[in-house]
């Protein structure tokens, strides 16, 4: 079996004790940002994955949600950011870079300037990851998407920045959308999914996928071990990193649901994904 997670560390809650082999997942493991991993699945080099919500919105027919795994958030999520120079709804006409690494984040966002902020952008793609920060002044814009580490890593600079010198920040609109969902619906947000191809053998993925959730148990025992973990890796306090886990949810609960569902039917209103049913990988 070929599995695929993403390389930030909001997957450590869920691979941990794989990577420390407290579980063997008895499958070899490809890390890739969401955008790469939908790529890889879509290829047919992946056999279960996480990928952004809305690839398994367009390609519904292809794959099976594992139950009961996902990448929410039930408020701010701190890791999906618009950083803006202005007040979103004062964005119109003006230059909004929107990360390459993930549809979700890109998909939510145009429904926010949409229906909420009432602001039309002139949308283009750019670098958002953490190798990128030291580069962000170098395309002209006026607000920018980021996911991921680079997202908490910046926002945590800017903090810092804000309590030094009040009067010189970069960004001093920032904008979670989690958050920014939650207020607008009322609903959790799901980010990501884990799903398997549906040509996959049943008995495999449902092998793999009953590991992932023991694995995913064992992260959410010992978020203190895997946020000492996250801050040496992005530089990022522990104490962040401790609070950033405990944000999010590993869960596909009902609510949950309920808020996918709410989010790929404003998606197919759009026309931006057709309307399909979600399907799971069955029990046996």
């Amino acid at each position: 079996m070929r599995v695929g997670r993403i390389r930030y560390i909001n997957c450590f809650p869920v691979y941990g004790a794989i990577d420390r082999g407290i579980v063997d997942l008895g499958a070899s493991v490809t890390s890739g940002n969401p955008s790469e991993l939908n790529r890889l699945m879509a290829a047919g080099q992946l056999d279960v994955s996480v990928i952004s919500a809305v690839e398994y919105a367009r390609e519904a027919s292809r794959y099976l949600l594992l139950p009961d795994l996902g990448i929410t958030s039930d408020g701010p999520v701190r890791s999906v950011m618009l950083f803006s120079r202005v007040p979103a709804e004062r964005l119109d006409g003006k230059r909004v870079l929107l990360t390459r690494s993930s549809m979700t984040s890109v998909a939510l966002t145009r429904l926010l300037f949409d229906h909420v902020w009432k602001a039309a952008p002139v949308f283009a793609a750019g670098d958002g990851e953490m190798t990128d920060i030291a580069r962000f002044g170098d395309e002209p814009h006026d607000a920018r998407l980021v996911i991921g580490d680079a997202a908490l890593l910046l926002a945590n600079r800017l903090r810092a920045s804000e309590a030094a010198q009040p009067t010189v920040v970069d960004y001093p609109y920032v904008y979670d959308l989690g958050a920014c969902w939650k207020e607008w619906t009322g609903l959790p947000f799901v980010f990501a999914v884990w799903v398997a191809q549906r040509s996959t053998v049943v008995a495999e993925a449902l092998q793999v996928h009953a590991r992932l959730l023991e694995s995913r148990d064992w992260g959410l025992a010992h978020l203190d071990v895997l946020a000492e973990q996250a801050s040496a890796v992005t530089g990022v306090a522990r104490r962040i990193c401790l609070e950033y886990f405990a944000g999010l949810d590993y869960r596909l609960s009902y609510d949950h649901l309920a808020g996918l569902s709410e989010f790929f039917r404003r998606l197919a209103t759009a026309g931006i994904v057709p309307a399909a049913p979600l399907s799971f990988l069955p029990a046996a």
